[in-house]
């Protein structure tokens, strides 16, 4: 069974960024350790603000990325930001990500591209190795007729 379109399934496999954002917690934990009610988690949930995984049953499981999004909210709102200022900040700060890493993909095949360039410059240049030959000007004989 896959997770409906936009939810990941609870759980994971291997590396670091998946281990951060394997499901774990029950939203009565996730709520705990976000410092929130659960029924808090319910209504971010609803505003769209975080996507927990979903198991087979339903129950949400929430990961340690999704608490690190809880507490960034929480923060945003402890400041003065209603839930619709704290969505379009983090469609902000997402978008940011996404384009700083544009721009880094963009620079290393700037890069790439440079160097493939010089190792062409060095295959088509070819080495001459010629000893200066000194200029000797050449007299000719004016013959007159």
């Amino acid at each position: 069974m896959t997770a409906p379109a936009g939810r990941r399934d609870a759980g994971g496999t291997g590396g670091s960024d998946d281990q951060a954002r394997r499901a774990l917690y029950v939203i009565s934990v996730a709520a705990e350790l976000a410092g929130v009610h659960p029924q808090t988690l319910r209504v971010y949930e609803r505003k769209g603000l975080v996507d927990p995984s979903r198991t087979r049953g339903g129950s949400r499981r929430f990961s340690e990325h999704d608490l690190a999004r809880l507490r960034r909210i929480q923060e945003m709102t402890n400041a003065g930001l209603n839930l619709e200022g704290v969505r379009r900040v983090l469609e902000l700060e997402s978008d940011l990500e996404r384009l700083r890493q544009e721009l880094a993909d963009a620079r290393s095949e700037a890069r790439d591209a440079v160097e493939r360039t010089h190792r062409q410059y060095r295959r088509d240049l070819v080495p001459f190795n010629q000893s200066p030959v000194p200029y000797v000007r050449v007299r000719r004989s004016r013959t007159r007729g």
